[in-house]
């Protein structure tokens, strides 16, 4: 993901280091250098994997190295000079360890302490970036569905921000369609002054009526013939339809911003609506490229391998889901500019993107696959949110969960575990800071145990899990950043003047170069969460982070030891790293609990 030239993460910097030595020892090889960390810390940091390859490809050619382990001699032999690697060895056939100077991490350190967290962002080669996430549908509350979507297209965008890209938050709510003719007709019939009769729309209430609306288009064929009339009144602009349609939108959008505050997650709401007026032209285009074509009375582009068309145009003349993001993903090319552009939404609609995209290739909207330039257009699906029997997320009635519901309740979990712990050590309590605290917890917990899992397959979920003081939780997690702030707190001096001053930071025990190890490879962190787009990188980096210290401050004594100072340094650098990474998370630190 780093620019080309760039080496800012550790990874980077050894693979330019034998990327030069695999040139300087095998020069017609054109080998990349192949970096991994090494699986048992004891031989090393990191391994260099080329021997091997690089012999199976030399066999049998004039002067070619008798064995793999002649190649990673060869390697070694060629490193060019530097202060990052202290020293190498040689394992099994071919395989080259390497270990880091302590030198090396003590000024990565410093640097991170001197030029702030921001320092150690790797760089993208992508500038702007789009991302399509949450998109709940007008006059429905959000539910718990609608979780992963949000909280893992706003770990995304939050990273994606960190390193440097302009990126464009999409809330691309369902927000037009059959559905509102059906809705609104049903409202004109059943309330005595029809449309005219002007009101706050309450979400709840516009649930209820969408379900009748829905069961009567379902079951009437006269109200079906009312709606779609409805439907062609509203998208021709009818002023009561349009008023009464901006009202059922307003009250949605009063719902969603509630949910979207409590969460800490901004978006930018771009509903199908506004692609609406792009519709004809968007057809008319791929139907002069002859990139679509009339089928049975349809617009379709048929794709490669797929065995149904994409239909962008219906028999009837009416658009779909098909349409709009064919004229979304045209206007986010083209107008917005975007070089990346992500969609963050179920699995199930794999298939759906994979088609769209294949629409956009052969109209010449995005290059052909395997081309390197951008645009780039990637899908981000994730699986299903369960109940911990295993099945499908409801309530007892068989509703799906409000997601305002249950973030109340993780809230006030939270506060009653925060609220006893409190009484029993006798400290006060501050309803301010309880409060802040049950958000905190409460909000953290609930996006925690969702990112930590892959976001491909389905999770179980359960608050009694979730909230877990000991474990792979957000509850553990920041528990564990209020002890490291208690430590320097307790210390009562200024970090920042101790770097400023020069202190003399060293790694002489090996729980301590253990430590910035870990902090080092951030990020590597970062790097490996935008390749895959899996916030759980992120997540296995911060509980790794933790464990790392844990294990430190029990070895090494902080205060009061003689390397009081020289440690509190690197007891702040982890601080500080993990609450960057609770900031890319959307979870908000605790420095005292």
């Amino acid at each position: 993901m780093a620019e080309a030239g760039k080496a800012v993460t550790l990874r980077g910097e050894l693979s330019g280091l034998f990327k030069s030595a695999l040139s300087t020892a095998f020069p017609a090889a054109e080998e990349a250098p192949i970096i991994a960390s090494c699986n048992n810390p004891q031989f090393g940091d990191y391994q260099c994997n080329n021997a091997m390859g690089l012999f199976g490809k030399l066999k049998g050619k004039e002067g070619a190295p008798k064995n793999p382990r002649e190649v990673a001699t060869a390697i070694v032999s060629s490193l060019p000079d530097n202060s990052t690697i202290d020293n190498t060895s040689l394992a099994g056939p071919g395989f080259i360890n390497c270990k880091v100077s302590s030198a090396y991490l003590a000024g990565r350190i410093n640097a991170l302490m001197t030029q702030g967290v921001a320092s150690l962002a790797p760089p993208l080669r992508y500038k702007r970036v789009v991302v399509d996430f949450s998109s709940p549908n007008v006059a429905k509350e959000m539910h718990v569905g609608h979780l992963r979507s949000t909280i893992i297209g706003d770990t995304i965008a939050n990273t994606l921000e960190f390193c440097g890209a302009d990126v464009v938050r999409l809330n691309h709510i369902g927000d037009w369609g059959t559905q509102f003719g059906m809705l609104i007709e049903h409202m004109a019939e059943l309330r005595p002054g029809g449309l005219a009769e002007s009101r706050d729309e309450d979400v709840a209430d516009l649930q209820t009526l969408y379900r009748a609306a829905k069961k009567r288009f379902d079951e009437e064929e006269e109200f079906k013939v009312r709606a779609r009339e409805a439907v062609t009144r509203l998208q021709s602009g009818d002023e009561e339809c349009i008023a009464a349609w901006q009202r059922i939108c307003d009250a949605s959008r009063r719902e969603f911003q509630a949910i979207y505050s409590r969460l800490g997650v901004t978006l930018q709401e771009r509903g199908e609506s506004f692609y609406n007026p792009m519709l004809k032209d968007v057809v008319e285009e791929l139907c002069e490229k002859g990139v679509a074509e009339v089928s049975e009375g349809a617009t379709c582009v048929f794709v490669e391998g797929c065995d149904v068309p994409l239909i962008v145009q219906k028999s009837d003349g009416g658009y779909g889901y098909a349409s709009t993001d064919m004229a979304a993903i045209k206007q986010r090319v083209q107008q917005e500019k975007a070089d990346w552009v992500i969609y963050v939404t179920d699995i199930g609609q794999a298939p759906h993107f994979d088609m769209v995209f294949a629409a956009a290739r052969k109209a010449g909207w995005l290059p052909e696959k395997g081309s390197a330039q951008p645009p780039r257009v990637s899908h981000v699906g994730f699986g299903l949110v369960l109940g911990e029997d295993g099945k499908k997320f409801k309530t007892r009635s068989g509703d799906v969960v409000r997601l305002v519901e249950l973030l109340d309740e993780a809230k006030q979990r939270c506060r009653d575990s925060v609220a006893a712990r409190r009484e029993e050590s006798g400290d006060p309590i501050d309803e301010a800071e309880l409060e802040a605290a049950a958000c905190a917890m409460g909000y953290g917990a609930v996006k925690y145990a969702d990112l930590k899992n892959s976001r491909l397959t389905n999770y179980k979920f359960s608050f009694d899990a979730m909230l877990e003081l000991k474990g792979n939780t957000a509850v553990y997690l920041l528990y564990a950043h209020a002890r490291i702030a208690g430590i320097v707190r307790k210390a009562g001096k200024d970090v920042d003047a101790l770097v400023a001053g020069g202190e003399a930071f060293k790694l002489e025990h090996p729980r301590e170069r253990e430590l910035a190890m870990a902090i080092v490879q951030f990020p590597e962190a970062l790097e490996d969460m935008l390749e895959e787009l899996t916030p759980n990188r992120l997540t296995d980096y911060l509980y790794t982070l933790s464990e790392t210290f844990s294990n430190f401050y029990t070895e090494c004594k902080v205060l009061g030891g003689e390397a009081e100072d020289s440690r509190l340094i690197l007891v702040e650098a982890t601080a500080r790293v993990m609450r960057q990474c609770f900031k890319l998370l959307g979870i908000t630190p605790l420095y005292r609990i």
